[in-house]
C-alpha cells in the first residue's frame, strides 16, 4: 500500500514535536503548511489523506473557502479547537470532517485517532454537529470520557462494515444519534437516513408503514405509499424500539433480513432491499426475548454487531462537561454570557440523570431561559432543587421551544392579553412576541 499522506498545519510548536516523534505519524508522508501562504489553500492543491489542523478562530474566510472545495468529502480531518464559541467552525463542522478534539488535548486519545485513520483509511465524511466546549466529539456524539471514547472507536470500526448494528442503551443516552454517526461514517453516508419508532406504530398500519402500499388496497388507501424500506433505499434504515414491535411483524422484518426481499400491501411485485439496517431498544434485548415479546432468530439476526451506549451516570467527567458543553451553545446562539453559579454545577454534579444527556440538555436549556446572569439550582428545576411556583409542573422532558411557548401564553394570561407589557416582561420585543404568536397560530 502506498504510505500515506498528512497533511499538518499546527500553530503550537510542542504539538508539534509531539506528533512528529509518535512512531504512527511516522507511518504517514508529512506535509507542512508554510508560514507565508494560506494553508487552506495549499492543502487544495495537496494530495492527502488525512489533514491535521489547529483551528484559528479569526480564519472565518479560510472556513468558507474550505467548505466551497470538495475536499471536506474527500479527506479526513483532525481539527484541534480552544473550545471558544465559533459558529464559523459550527457551520465547518457541519459540513464533514472527521475528529474534533478541544485542548487541553489528551494525546493518548489523539493518537489512537490518527491510528484508526492509518488502520482504515477511507474517504467517508463524518458530519457532525459541533457546540462549543472542552469535549472531544465524533459524528454527533459529545464526550471526552473514557467510556465514550471506546464507543467512538467501535462505531468507526463497525461503520465502514454492512453488518446490522443493535443499539442497546437507556432512554436519552443518545441511542438515535450513535445510529446517525454510523450512517454518516459509512460508505451509504450520501444516501437517506430513515427513521421510524416500532413502538409508536398501530399493528393496522405498520405493515404499509414498513413495506408500503398501493392505492385501494384497503379502506383510506388513497394514493400509492413508500414505505421505510423504499424510503431508505440504498441508505440506511434505523429501527428505534425494535423490541415493541408487534409478533406478527417481527416475522416479516425477519424474512427481510434474511431475504432481502419485502412485498408492499396489496401488490404482487417483490421488491428487493437494499438498506443497512440499524436497530436500537432501551430494554435488554435478552430479557425482553425470556419474556416473549422479542424473536430470538430476530434479535440474533438484527445483533450481527451490539453496540452498547452508557448511561450518563457511567461517563465519568462528561456530566459537567456536558453542562458547560450545552449552556456555551446557547450563549452562542443567544450572544449571552451566562454561568453556572457552583450551587447550581453541584446539583447537576449530585443528580441521578434517569433521562441521561436528553434530560440534561433540557434542564440546562430551561435554565438559560429562567436565568438573568447566573444560572442557580432553582432554574434547573430538578428533584435536587427547589422549583418556583410558577414553573414547577414544568416536566422535565419538555422541549426548549414548548417552554418557551407556554412561558409566553402564561405571561399573557397574567397580563391579560397586553402584548406591549407581556413583551417587557418576557424581555423581548413586541415585534417578536407578535411573530412568535403568527407562528403558533400557523403551527395550530
Amino acid at each position: 500500500m502506498t504510505q500515506p499522506v498528512l497533511f499538518l498545519h499546527l500553530q503550537d510548536p510542542e504539538l508539534t514535536s509531539l506528533l512528529l516523534q509518535s512512531d504512527i505519524v511516522r507511518r504517514f508522508v508529512i506535509c507542512k503548511s508554510q508560514p507565508d501562504e494560506c494553508w487552506v489553500e495549499q492543502l487544495l492543491r495537496q494530495t492527502c489523506d488525512l489533514a491535521f489542523i489547529e483551528i484559528d478562530s479569526t480564519e472565518p474566510a479560510q472556513y468558507e473557502l474550505l467548505q466551497q472545495s470538495n475536499r471536506l468529502a474527500e479527506i479526513d480531518f483532525i481539527l484541534v479547537s480552544k473550545g471558544i464559541p465559533d459558529l464559523a467552525l459550527d457551520q465547518l463542522m457541519r459540513s464533514g470532517a472527521g475528529y474534533h478534539f478541544r485542548q487541553p488535548l489528551d494525546m493518548a486519545s489523539v493518537l489512537d485517532a490518527v491510528q484508526d485513520f492509518y488502520q482504515q483509511l477511507s474517504s467517508v465524511a463524518v458530519k457532525r454537529k459541533v457546540q462549543s466546549s472542552d469535549l472531544d466529539q465524533f459524528g454527533l456524539l459529545v464526550g471526552s470520557s473514557a467510556a465514550m471514547l471506546r464507543l467512538y472507536k467501535t462505531v468507526r470500526k463497525v461503520a465502514v462494515t454492512e453488518a446490522n448494528v443493535l443499539i442497546v442503551g437507556e432512554s436519552g443516552a443518545g441511542k438515535e444519534l450513535v445510529a446517525n454517526t454510523l450512517h454518516l461514517a459509512s460508505h451509504r453516508a450520501d444516501q437517506p437516513f430513515v427513521a421510524i419508532n416500532c413502538g409508536a406504530l398501530s399493528s393496522e398500519l405498520i405493515d404499509s408503514e414498513l413495506f408500503g402500499h398501493m392505492k385501494g388496497s384497503f379502506t383510506g388507501a388513497l394514493r400509492d405509499h413508500q414505505g421505510v424500506f423504499a424510503q431508505a433505499e440504498h441508505g440506511t434504515l434505523f429501527l428505534d424500539e425494535v423490541t415493541e414491535m408487534p409478533l406478527e411483524q417481527q416475522v416479516k422484518l425477519l424474512r427481510v433480513l434474511e431475504s432481502g426481499e419485502y412485498r408492499p400491501v396489496g401488490s404482487n411485485k417483490v421488491c428487493k432491499a437494499n438498506v443497512r439496517v440499524i436497530a436500537a431498544t432501551n430494554r435488554d434485548p435478552l430479557q425482553a426475548v425470556a419474556d416473549g415479546i422479542f424473536r430470538e432468530d430476530l434479535y440474533f439476526r438484527l445483533s450481527q454487531f451490539p453496540v452498547k451506549v452508557p448511561a450518563l451516570r457511567e461517563r465519568e467527567g462528561d456530566i459537567t462537561g456536558l453542562a458547560y458543553h450545552f449552556l456555551a451553545y446557547c450563549n452562542a446562539r443567544e450572544q449571552q454570557q451566562k454561568q453556572l453559579s457552583d450551587a447550581a454545577l453541584a446539583v447537576i454534579k449530585q443528580h441521578c440523570w434517569p433521562g441521561n444527556v436528553r434530560e440534561l440538555k433540557h434542564a440546562v436549556e430551561r435554565a438559560f431561559i429562567l436565568a438573568d446572569k447566573l444560572i442557580e439550582p432553582e432554574h434547573l428545576l430538578l428533584d435536587l432543587a427547589t422549583p418556583t411556583a410558577a414553573v414547577a409542573d414544568i416536566p422535565l422532558d419538555m422541549p426548549l421551544d414548548e417552554l418557551e411557548k407556554t412561558a409566553i401564553f402564561a405571561a399573557l394570561e397574567r397580563n391579560g392579553g397586553n402584548k406591549t407589557d407581556t413583551a417587557q416582561q418576557l424581555g423581548i420585543s413586541v415585534k417578536t412576541l407578535y411573530n412568535k404568536l403568527d407562528k403558533y397560530q400557523q403551527e395550530s
